[in-house]
């Protein structure tokens, strides 16, 4: 399986984009799921095997430490579970049905290159198909779930490399320049404490929040990783339900995809979420509202709609409103007799973004402060104790982990979007949200 696993590490990866999505999934015909699933056999086992190389060669001993190990464990595990995964002739699909005409084992093995894209259209609703698509689905479904505490785990090695780091006096970002490289990992580049801004290495405090450049690109680079991985997932699972018959989604659904995503309906929703937070974090009876324009500076809009993931939308608002709303209640405090100044939600449309900018009177970031807002297992809040429990990607703990912004700004990346922060110290903080609306941006796969 070791070998198995590098084999497969070494081959090219397959980008795909919103638009090829939806138009694959169109009309999710047994046939056409079929296809999907020769796609995820052979393209997942290649994402989750660069995984695995990379977490088992970590720099400054992280690859030892258990909850890494444990991470480790679920990706040999998960890929595993598709290697053994039976081929579709052994459910008596008829050979005109599949993509290959190769033997599944051997096109598996070989991990020869499948683009996702529309197949050929075949209404067929054989019961062997719908057999083995629920089958690979049920498969799907169990990786999934075993994923489900990945986010967790890792931040609590970073929390406990950085705890060693501030105990010991070893952060590498201190360090001086001529310290040797971590030969753990070769695969890494060296830290130089000039990539950091001098008033930031100046302070101490703020300094050992500061992760080595290496570190921080791997974990980047792990988790667009793992969005890509469990959008594919997703994707295949709402997919597999429609063509059975089983799907709830409403008409704009395509699988985890809306084609109608509402702009107002998503600030709404995760200005709720967050408000509810919270009131259950502070309990602060009238929290700050909030004042949503839609449109230019000449015409006012009721809405706007694109193509677009909303749970993914709304993982990067529900984060910005709550830091908006955290700030802006310690700023004025939970028992202010006086209304707090509202959050400003502006939503401009163009002929490639739509932009989203959230504004608050929250006292704003020290300019010199600002790089660490991007860093993993960062944060202002009192740290929350890491409970040993599985929860969603999407119902996180008001604050105190230190992952919000980093991974809000990676799920508007992986659609060919961004999210910039831009502080006005002693007043606010604007955020502004990129969202590609033409849909046809490939996973930045790295």
């Amino acid at each position: 399986m070791h070998e198995m696993i590098h084999r497969s590490a070494q081959h090219a990866q397959t980008q795909v984009s919103l638009k090829q999505m939806v138009k694959f999934g169109s009309k999710p015909s047994p046939a056409t799921i079929l296809r999907g699933t020769q796609f995820l056999q052979h393209e997942l086992p290649i994402r989750i095997a660069k995984r695995v190389v990379e977490l088992e060669s970590l720099p400054y001993n992280l690859s030892s430490m258990s909850s890494i190990r444990t991470v480790t464990e679920w990706y040999h595990q998960s890929f595993a579970d598709l290697a053994a995964f039976p081929a579709p002739e052994e459910f008596g699909i008829p050979r005109k049905l599949l993509r290959e005409q190769d033997d599944a084992k051997l096109a598996f093995e070989d991990r020869k290159i499948q683009r996702y894209c529309n197949p050929f259209e075949d209404q067929a609703s054989l019961k062997e198909v719908n057999e083995y698509n629920a089958r690979f689905m049920e498969c799907l479904k169990v990786i999934k779930q075993r994923h489900d505490p990945v986010a967790q785990n890792m931040a609590q090695s970073i929390q406990e490399l950085k705890n060693h780091w501030r105990t010991t006096k070893s952060n590498p970002v201190l360090v001086s320049s001529s310290r040797q490289m971590d030969m753990t990992a070769r695969a890494f580049k060296r830290t130089r404490p000039s990539l950091y801004p001098s008033q930031l290495l100046k302070n101490p405090d703020a300094a050992n929040n500061l992760l080595p450049a290496d570190l921080q690109s791997f974990l980047d680079r792990f988790y667009m990783s793992r969005i890509g991985i469990r959008m594919l997932i997703g994707q295949h699972v709402a997919l597999t339900n429609a063509s059975l018959g089983n799907s709830t989604s409403s008409t704009d659904h395509v699988g985890s995809i809306c084609t109608k995503t509402s702009i107002r309906d998503a600030v709404t929703q995760a200005y709720g979420n967050a408000v509810g937070v919270l009131q259950n974090a502070s309990g602060v009876l009238n929290p700050p509202k909030i004042k949503l324009y839609i449109g230019s500076s000449t015409c006012a809009k009721e809405d706007v709609q694109f193509v677009y993931v909303p749970s993914h939308l709304h993982h990067c608002l529900f984060e910005l409103f709550k830091n908006s709303l955290r700030a802006t209640v310690e700023r004025y405090g939970v028992d202010t007799d006086r209304e707090y100044p509202p959050i400003k939600v502006v939503v401009a449309e163009g002929n490639e973004d739509i932009t989203i900018k959230v504004s608050d009177e929250g006292g704003g970031i020290r300019r010199s402060g600002l790089p660490l807002i991007w860093t993993y297992s960062y944060t202002t809040a009192d740290k929350q104790e890491l409970e040993r429990n599985r929860y969603s990607d999407f119902k996180a703990p008001m604050a105190g982990f230190g992952c919000g912004l980093p991974l809000s700004r990676l799920y508007s990346q992986y659609w060919g979007g961004d999210l910039r922060v831009i502080s006005l110290e002693g007043f606010g903080t604007d955020a502004y949200v990129h969202l590609n609306r033409l849909s046809n941006c490939d996973e930045p796969l790295l």
